[in-house]
């Protein structure tokens, strides 16, 4: 890399940490730190909401599949579409609806404050350690790639992330995100065109490809596939539309706003893959043999899209796409670290240790407690850094097969039915990671040859089985579960059903901002937004002046340009009044503005 370049990253973490500074501004309450007041516009949400949603496996481990198998690796993002679809529809606007500070405050108004404390013990550690795992993942690649000192730069990135979520809580994260989209899609863009250019153009992309890179059909040719390909989409699915996930609308301004919100996620999700892995595949042709150029790498082809990128790029964009990829990481950590502080503040701090605490005292509280979550993810993620002969992402993926889809399957069906007791939360739970044991252990590629009498399985399809057979046995079992616990709801006691019945009811109702919320910030968020915009699209013209050929100095014109226009939009929008974009309360005059959920 050049200067230039490690000047743009030195740029991208002090803005960074200058936009948590504002963002801090902000907080006036526990609220507003932990969800934003409920104030946020669609277009902020939808960006966190999309980034939060992948990290920067996506440009290694998922480039990596693009760059050997082409197109499959596709379906794992549109199916990230096809979720936030059923998010537009149904999920999105009920999720504002449940009217809760945390997704873990609806766990207990659903199920009970046992279920409470389940949910919330399992997802602290394990978001801590899905953070760690990304943040080494994400450092030991910048490490191997560009001779970064990896603990340095676990710190250095680590606790960037920390400061910047500590100092400005929900703003902090979902502003970020929002900034982060903005320097992430117009570099991949830039990067695919490149690419693109470097192979002859489109047509000479298609006919030099490997075969079988760009071949539909043969999913109908391999029943493995096929089923790998239904699976995944039930995985995304269950992975953007479950209670927990609820989080990402709960500081969104009204019920419309997260229906337009889910949108842009979902339009976004349709629009990045077709970008995102143009480069790696393009790698195949123009490196086809990364070994040689990642030597450090324990997989060369997870270095598939810098490789295409640094041959093809001018001087200082491969530093604005390092900060697309830092981005890609940073914003599922800093939203993680804001979630899991505040289910620790409201779902175990102030109900059983402080349950008379100040608003104060619990900003106070969450502050200190997301200091300690992100030493504890940075201190994980330097520990797995020295572990030798452990595959970071084969111990991603076992985590997700024993804990996700159990956690999230009843996170999925207590929205959908609700006539199930309070203990079909967490039994399903158990039922789950059961099921996964006994399918990890009896049910894999090697039973399936001997069951079947098939020739021995070569690597991509034994990955196509464990993670077809495991996502269907936990979903068919943990459904079959929740389900079967209706026949008990007539025994449940009645406290317990009124409860769930208020709870569901609220769930069902819009928004009223004016009355729920009152006075919005819809100009303070345009304003603010709009000036970062101008400041960052600022910076990315004058890269401009870089020596390059004229083609790279347009480069930078049309990403600066792109986060520029940005800019003087929101500047323009934050100046006239806000038109409301709420939507009416169908309730009775003097009707309480939201239902009382007993627990």
């Amino acid at each position: 890399m050049t200067f230039y370049d490690h000047a743009v990253i030195a740029f991208y973490f002090l803005f960074m940490l200058l936009m948590g500074w504002i963002a801090s501004r902000v907080v006036k309450n526990s609220s507003d730190y932990f969800r934003g007041g409920g104030q946020m516009l669609w277009w902020l949400v939808g960006s966190s909401a999309f980034m939060t949603q992948f990290s920067a496996w996506t440009f290694t481990g998922a480039a990596s599949k693009a760059y050997s198998e082409g197109w499959p690796i596709f379906v794992l993002f549109f199916g990230n579409a096809l979720g936030f679809l059923f998010n537009v529809f149904y999920f999105a606007a009920r999720s504002r609806q449940m009217r809760v500070t945390t997704a873990i405050e609806a766990v207990r108004a659903r199920f009970s404050r046992a279920n409470e404390q389940v949910f919330t013990w399992m997802q602290i550690p394990l978001g801590t350690l899905y953070a760690g795992i990304w943040l080494n993942g994400l450092c030991i690649f910048l490490s191997a790639a560009f001779g970064f000192d990896l603990e340095t730069t676990i710190l250095l990135t680590g606790l960037v992330v920390l400061v910047m979520t500590l100092v400005g809580g929900s703003w902090a994260a979902i502003a970020g995100d929002f900034i982060q989209v903005l320097i992430l899609m117009p570099v991949t863009i830039v990067a695919a065109f490149f690419a693109l250019r470097e192979v002859g153009g489109v047509a000479g992309f298609i006919d030099k490809l490997p075969a079988g890179h760009l071949d539909v059909g043969r999913v109908f040719n391999s029943p493995l596939m096929m089923l790998w390909v239904v699976a995944i989409i039930i995985k995304q699915f269950v992975s953007t539309n479950n209670l927990l996930d609820a989080s990402r609308y709960l500081c969104v301004k009204d019920s419309r706003h997260a229906r337009h919100a889910a949108l842009l996620a979902a339009i976004l999700f349709i629009a990045g893959p077709v970008i995102w892995f143009i480069p790696p595949m393009a790698a195949s042709i123009v490196h086809p043999d990364l070994g040689a150029l990642f030597p450090a790498l324990k997989t060369p082809s997870e270095g598939a899209f810098l490789a295409i990128s640094i041959t093809t790029m001018p001087a200082g964009m491969i530093g604005l796409l390092i900060c697309g990829i830092l981005a890609a990481t940073m914003s599922s950590m800093d939203s993680g670290l804001n979630r899991n502080a505040g289910i620790f503040v409201k779902n175990f701090y102030q109900p059983v240790l402080r349950p008379g605490a100040s608003d104060r005292e619990l900003v106070n509280a969450g502050k200190l407690s997301t200091g300690i979550f992100g030493i504890l993810v940075i201190l994980a993620a330097l520990n797995f850094s020295r572990l030798e002969g452990i595959g970071l992402f084969d111990l991603m993926l076992s985590f997700g097969t024993l804990i996700a889809v159990p956690y999230s399957v009843p996170l999925v069906l207590c929205v959908l039915t609700k006539r199930t007791p309070p203990w079909s939360g967490w039994s399903t739970v158990i039922v789950g990671m059961i099921t996964s044991f006994l399918t990890t252990r009896y049910l894999d590629a090697a039973w399936l040859e001997n069951t079947f009498n098939l020739a021995p399985l070569n690597s991509a399809d034994r990955g196509y089985w464990t993670i077809a057979i495991g996502l269907f046995m936990n979903v068919v079992a943990g459904t079959s579960w929740f389900l079967s616990t209706r026949w008990f709801w007539m025994r449940t006691s009645a406290a317990d059903r009124e409860r769930i019945e208020a709870f569901d009811a609220q769930m069902r109702r819009p928004i009223d901002f004016a009355r729920e919320e009152g006075a919005g910030s819809d100009r303070m968020q345009g304003s603010v937004l709009g000036l970062l915009c101008l400041a960052y699209g600022g910076f990315i013209l004058l890269l401009a002046l870089i020596p390059n050929p004229l083609t790279g100095r347009l480069a930078f014109v049309f990403c600066g340009g792109i986060v520029l226009l940005i800019g003087v939009v929101l500047k323009r929008v934050s100046k006239r009044a806000a038109r409301p974009l709420s939507e009416p309360a169908p309730r009775a005059p003097n009707t309480p503005a939201t239902v009382a959920v007993k627990s």
